[in-house]
């Protein structure tokens, strides 16, 4: 099936007008009373649903993909100021469990336990707060 561009743009753009005009009469409808409001809760559950979503993948892609994002490296940045050193995330080839690997001085040097723990936590924190502060 061929498409030209112009055909796409057109569709695009009829349907940015039936979105804008659809917006329009939901406010008109809810200004003369004849629609409720929306749920509130509701509204702030299914947020926090899709923030946890996104920010599952900025943490999977920030343990898989070598090349990183700019909210990836947004999260990095801030997890390794935070605990004052660079990290590796990475999995094992045999299955196991994520490794997080913190360079020092010393040399890499694998994290275990309860640190291990503490970072993945405030990793999940900060990518949870930065998704949440880029959406609208």
């Amino acid at each position: 099936m061929n498409t030209s561009s112009a055909n796409v743009r057109n569709m695009l753009r009829t349907y940015g007008k039936q979105l804008t005009s659809a917006k329009r009469l939901a406010r008109f409808r809810q200004a003369m009373g004849e629609a409720k409001p929306p749920d509130d809760i509701a509204r702030q559950a299914k947020r926090r649903e899709l923030v946890q979503r996104i920010a599952h993948e900025v943490i999977e892609n920030l343990i898989v993909n070598s090349e990183r994002s700019p909210v990836v490296r947004a999260v990095l940045d801030q997890l390794e100021s935070e605990f004052g050193g660079r990290y590796v995330f990475e999995y094992p080839l045999d299955g196991s469990d994520i490794q997080i690997i913190r360079e020092t001085p010393q040399g890499p040097q694998e994290i275990e336990n309860s640190e291990r723990n503490k970072v993945m936590r405030r990793l999940w924190e900060i990518a949870l707060s930065k998704v949440d502060g880029t959406m609208l």
